[in-house]
């Protein structure tokens, strides 16, 4: 007997939800101390009323996802390999969560930040779920 897959609809996920899912993916790397939002991205949460996740910008298609991501690192880490980090745990953690095949992950690191400037920014803008 063979089993047929029957297709009841289409399956849409959010730009939201995948810039959510990468944001916090991203804040879990280790040596990422925080997102780096950005004068752009203040600018388009008051033009579109949307609720974007700071730091992450994304596209997504049907089948396909790009993120871009502006972060700051913890200063003493070694970047390129924070960075390579960064992008494989947003790639499998999306890939993982959402079906979606992401095609990249490009990364700019807008700043550097001590232990105790860390801290302080953790302190100031804690991360939301929605």
């Amino acid at each position: 007997m063979t089993e047929e897959l029957v297709q009841t609809g289409v399956i849409r996920i959010s730009d939201d939800v995948v810039s959510t899912i990468a944001g916090l993916a991203a804040l879990e790397t280790p040596g990422i101390s925080a997102m780096s939002g950005g004068i752009s991205e203040g600018w388009a949460k008051r033009l579109t009323g949307k609720n974007a996740q700071k730091g992450v910008i994304v596209e997504v298609g049907q089948l396909e996802a790009a993120i871009d991501l502006r972060v700051i690192v913890l200063y003493g880490s070694m970047i390129h390999q924070v960075c390579r980090d960064l992008q494989q745990n947003v790639k499998e953690t999306v890939e993982n969560m959402t079906g979606l095949h992401v095609v990249e992950v490009n990364v700019k690191v807008e700043g550097v930040t001590f232990k105790e400037e860390e801290q302080q920014l953790k302190q100031e803008e804690p991360v939301r779920l929605k």
